[in-house]
């Protein structure tokens, strides 16, 4: 039998900690963005993603670009463009300069329900994170998010 290192066994409790508070605020996000709008979780970060593209220089995403920002992998993240595109809520088109390049954008039913399900998405975020915060072994982690200072999001 080997003895188990104490510092190895905390964190893999805080590791734990840590995914209970995302599985927790994912499900809640989950069901207020499915009932609300028809919308999963995935969807809704794909359309925010995508919605915050730019004309300028660097103003569009590649798909690998897209699947690092919504953690999924490319073959998924297509898969969910062309669901969401099935919806009318994207469009894809050929980069102007590389006609190797595929464009996602979101189209104007897309930024309307993307709109619509902002407000939703934030306040199911927040409930989560105030539920959380009541759990003495979540609290830290709730705080620590709550501190982390990100750049605001372009529009």
């Amino acid at each position: 039998m080997t003895a188990t290192d104490p510092a190895l066994t905390a964190l893999a409790s805080r590791w734990g900690a840590l995914s209970l508070l995302h599985d927790r605020i994912e499900s809640h996000i989950e069901r207020a963005l499915q009932s609300g709008h028809g919308l999963s979780a995935r969807e809704y970060s794909l359309l925010d993603v995508l919605g915050r593209q730019h004309d300028g220089e660097g103003g569009h995403l590649q798909m690998k670009q897209v699947a690092g920002a919504v953690v999924l992998s490319q073959s998924a993240t297509t898969r969910l463009v062309t669901r969401l595109e099935d919806r009318g809520l994207l469009s894809r088109y050929l980069c102007p300069t590389d006609r190797r390049g595929i464009y996602t954008e979101v189209t104007p039913a897309g930024r309307e329900l993307l709109g619509a399900a902002r407000p939703t998405n934030d306040a199911a975020l927040r409930q989560a994170l105030d539920e959380a915060a009541g759990n003495p072994e979540l609290a830290p982690l709730v705080a620590a998010v709550e501190a982390v200072d990100v750049p605001a999001p372009r529009p």
